[in-house]
């Protein structure tokens, strides 16, 4: 499909989330490419810095170490025992070792054990939780990645079910029956694509636009989700929430 845009020689083109952009990267290096959604454009070799990203593409990032920190921070703050959490990846993406790391840090930064657990498809999902629960998981964190995003649904109810409580990235997953989440407002991101899109076709070249970081982060609780895990959100946590869903 890219190719196919490529030999249309269109004027831009728009790529979302980490597993289409690297199609483009590989297709063009003189048609201007705009990607929303990937977490490490620097390490995925599409930009040789978020400043000056001095190729052919650049765009929007949702992701960041202190996204991570504040993510486990507040999944401490609602579970003061907390000390042991699971960080499910899909080790098919090329930002699986980016998350990996990047929570460990995190994890040891706030006194807190991070193993990771691995899912390639649907059918590991499963598998993956159970061994989170034999292995004596706290909860579960999971960041910005295709195969978390179309299987929401089911990951929430398989976290439920297992009674590990769930933090995730984005109000899109967090609606499917996370516990909670936190991370950059992905509407937000999108409609800033297009002020990408429109400097490319004035003139700009995409090399000197910078790549955007999340500027806007919502902070989400579900009290319900919290009662049928026997927690309790301080009164803190509430204060702090953009938005808390009580039924």
């Amino acid at each position: 499909m890219t190719a196919e845009l490529v030999a249309l020689k269109v004027d831009v083109l728009v790529t979302v989330g980490t597993q289409t952009a690297p199609y483009a990267r590989d297709a063009t290096t003189s048609i201007p490419v705009v990607f929303i959604f990937v977490p490490d454009p620097v390490g995925s070799k599409f930009v040789d810095s978020l400043g000056r990203p001095g190729r052919n593409m650049t765009g929007l990032s949702q992701f960041g170490a202190d996204i991570v920190l504040k993510r486990l921070q507040f999944l401490k703050d609602m579970i003061p025992s907390l000390s042991r959490v699971a960080l499910l990846v899909n080790p098919n993406t090329e930002v699986a070792a980016l998350y990996k790391r990047v929570t460990d840090t995190a994890a040891a930064g706030l006194g807190l054990t991070n193993h990771t657990f691995e899912a390639r498809s649907l059918d590991e999902l499963g598998r993956a939780f159970d061994a989170m629960v034999k292995a004596g998981m706290q909860a579960v964190t999971i960041n910005g990645e295709g195969l978390a995003y179309q299987q929401r649904a089911y990951i929430a109810t398989m976290t439920l079910a297992r009674r590990l409580p769930l933090a995730v990235w984005s109000r899109e997953t967090f609606e499917a029956g996370a516990l909670m989440s936190y991370g950059a407002d992905q509407v937000a991101m999108c409609r800033r694509g297009p002020v990408f899109v429109d400097k490319i076709l004035k003139g700009a070249k995409p090399g000197d636009l910078p790549v955007e970081q999340p500027t806007k982060l919502e902070f989400l609780l579900n009290a319900k989700i919290a009662r049928a895990l026997g927690l309790a959100i301080p009164q803190m946590m509430l204060l702090r929430a953009d938005e808390v869903i009580h039924q």
